[in-house]
């Protein structure tokens, strides 16, 4: 990753998560996260947990490079349904 701006090692943390159910399947959204004045260029991301040692939980393949020069870099999360949210456990 090439970055700037808002943009730091680590990345940003991730907010609203909310635990839900449908059925048998548990799942969670995130709030979209987005990088200001940046220049990034990134081909994924990798949701991990902090407060437990740094224990990666997802890891994002966005399918191509993904850029950004000198503007908005966001993450966008799909919506929370038990058929897309982007952490399911059925």
């Amino acid at each position: 990753v090439a970055n700037s701006g808002s943009y730091s090692a680590g990345g940003g943390s991730l907010t609203n998560v909310t635990p839900t159910s449908s059925g048998t399947t548990g799942f969670c959204d995130f709030s979209d996260l987005s990088f200001t004045t940046a220049t990034i260029t990134a081909r994924g991301a990798l949701i991990y947990n902090s407060s437990v040692s740094n224990k990666a939980v997802c890891a994002l393949d966005f399918g191509a490079n993904k850029t950004s020069s000198s503007g908005t870099f966001t993450i966008q999360f799909p919506t929370a349904a038990s058929s897309t949210a982007i952490i399911r456990i059925a």
